[in-house]
């Protein structure tokens, strides 16, 4: 998957400049070092602590929203399924005239639904689908409040037509959640932040005589793979993490409407 792919060498793309980062930055302080022999500049240790405690700040504010955005999509598809399982039942209300085009409607909006979704990551094959579903809403409205106008079904209107009401707006709901993300300036201090705390601790390395490649690339991996999750759980349509678990909620709705 292309977007997948993406991901993954962001975050390698990520490691290796931490990497390239950390080197600098010792060679820096070398240079330091040799011109002043007493020690680096005043007030290193405070603007280390600060650069490295914003990057911890923006980390867990990142990490934090992507995991609490992928649960509201997880809520999402189990609330649409209950809508939808809701309104089908309530179908029954109608004249039995109506019913049978009403729940075909049914069965190709729910055939829809998962189809935009199994389209991901190619965006604009699931678009196309979206606005099929979108369409489908149209029909099922219009035959819904064609059969509710009949002496026979005005007993239903109560019934039916605020399960219809939610089973739509959960929809768009879902839609809109797949698009909520932080600013982009925030994708750009999680890349920033990890290469100027590269650049400062390559930097206090110098000290030392020789280079401890395990610190710094067990520093810089985890950073990297940090990143990595942060962008899998914004994405997780369009990476590792997938929903196929939670999409069988809507697919056994599916099942369950003959």
């Amino acid at each position: 998957m292309r977007e997948t792919f993406l991901a993954s060498l962001s975050a390698l793309g990520l490691l290796a400049s931490m990497l390239l980062f950390l080197e600098i930055g010792r060679r820096l302080g070398a240079r330091w070092l040799a011109r002043h022999p007493e020690g680096g500049p005043a007030g290193f240790g405070v603007l280390e602590s600060a650069v490295f405690g914003l990057m911890g700040l923006v980390v867990a504010f990142t990490f934090s929203g992507a995991a609490s955005r992928l649960d509201t999509r997880r809520q999402l598809i189990v609330q649409e399924a209950n809508a939808i399982a809701t309104a089908w039942r309530r179908i029954d209300m109608l004249p039995e005239t109506a019913q049978p085009a009403l729940r075909e409607s049914f069965r190709r909006y729910v055939d829809e639904r998962l189809a935009v979704y199994r389209k991901l990551p190619d965006v604009e094959a699931a678009v196309v689908e979206l606005h099929r579903a979108t369409a489908l809403q149209g029909d099922i409205w219009a035959q819904a409040v064609a059969a509710l106008r009949t002496e026979d079904g005005q007993h239903a209107i109560m019934l039916l037509l605020p399960p219809l009401n939610e089973m739509f707006n959960i929809a768009t709901t879902r839609t809109m959640a797949t698009r909520m993300h932080p600013p982009t300036i925030i994708f750009i201090m999680l890349a920033i932040l990890p290469l100027t705390g590269s650049l400062l601790a390559g930097y206090s390395t110098a000290t030392g005589k020789r280079r401890s490649w395990t610190h710094m690339l067990g520093f810089a991996v985890i950073m990297a793979g940090t990143v990595f999750v942060i962008l899998e759980l914004e994405f997780p349509r369009l990476g590792f993490v997938g929903f196929d678990s939670m999409d069988h909620a809507l697919v056994e709705v599916r099942d369950s409407l003959k």
